[in-house]
């Protein structure tokens, strides 16, 4: 049982890449691949500053490599295969938790119908239950799931909040096989803490995906389309405006009256004016919510 490139390809490939500085939800200062000051590399010296892609992968075979002592610890009289030590190893990277969730003890046992219904069970949030389905294929049946590829947003805006649109698949297969060849050792700032439970899942793939493009409500799709005739105009204005336009309405509506001052008079090309494109997305809003 070891980190070796498959585990490492793995595990990267349920998450998502940031090089340079963000925070978290919680506003925890996080890196590369959900990595935090927890390693002994500490993050600050990120802020504002994207790091090369293979350092990053440097990195986060390093970390990954000294996180996976603590599932090796608990299955340390239960040798692995490969397949599954990395998708406890993915498990564990995501959640913190492999020496308190139960499915290690049914697997332990040789249940593995128990098992796996206790894997599948760390389900929260919603949007972590693809990403767990593959887990447990690659724990129960030895399917591994990656394609040598990782999400990666490549801006970070000035208030350390990740830009969401800049999202992009970005190929990682051969920094991931170069930083094993080399294992080079970060700078370590302070004593490494290995055993640091993640306050918060790490940022999945599978999670920003769905976030990345959230479903159209059908009322109001229904509702643009009859009123295509009375405001279409808005989209024929400039070479790629209209898919601008209707983008938006992925988006809350406070967000849609938000852009709609500055998004969407640039998108349109500097055309139409502020009170036009406010008035018209207001109108669909008045229209779906019956105002």
């Amino acid at each position: 049982m070891r980190v070796d490139f498959n585990v490492a390809m793995e595990v990267a490939a349920h998450e998502a890449l940031v090089r340079q500085a963000y925070k978290d939800v919680k506003g925890v200062l996080t890196w590369c691949v959900g990595m935090t000051n927890a390693t002994g590399h500490r993050v600050e010296r990120y802020i504002g500053k994207r790091a090369t892609l293979q350092h990053c992968m440097n990195v986060y075979v390093w970390a990954l490599t000294n996180y996976a002592e603590q599932v090796k610890e608990v299955f340390k009289d239960h040798p692995l295969t490969q397949a599954q030590f990395a998708a406890a190893v993915s498990f564990h990277w995501n959640t913190g938790a492999i020496r308190s969730a139960t499915w290690v003890t049914h697997f332990k046992a040789g249940d593995m119908k128990r098992a796996r219904e206790a894997f599948l069970q760390w389900r929260i949030p919603a949007a972590i239950i693809e990403r767990r389905e593959k887990e447990a294929r690659l724990l129960f049946d030895g399917i591994w799931s990656n394609d040598g590829t990782m999400l990666e947003f490549t801006r970070v805006r000035p208030n350390l909040s990740i830009d969401w649109s800049s999202g992009r698949k970005t190929s990682v297969r051969e920094e991931i096989r170069l930083a094993f060849e080399k294992m080079d050792r970060p700078e370590l700032d302070q004593v490494p803490q290995p055993y640091a439970k993640p306050e918060q899942p790490t940022l999945s793939a599978d999670e920003i995906a769905k976030i990345e493009k959230p479903t159209v409500p059908p009322q109001v799709e229904d509702e643009v389309k009859k009123k295509t005739g009375r405001w279409g105009w808005l989209t024929g204005l400039a070479t790629g405006a209209g898919a601008g336009i209707s983008r938006v309405f992925d988006a809350d509506w406070s967000t849609v009256l938000a852009i709609g001052g500055v998004g969407l008079a640039v998108l349109a090309g500097g055309v139409l004016m502020r009170k036009q494109i406010i008035a018209a997305v207001r109108e669909i809003r008045d229209a779906v919510e019956g105002t």
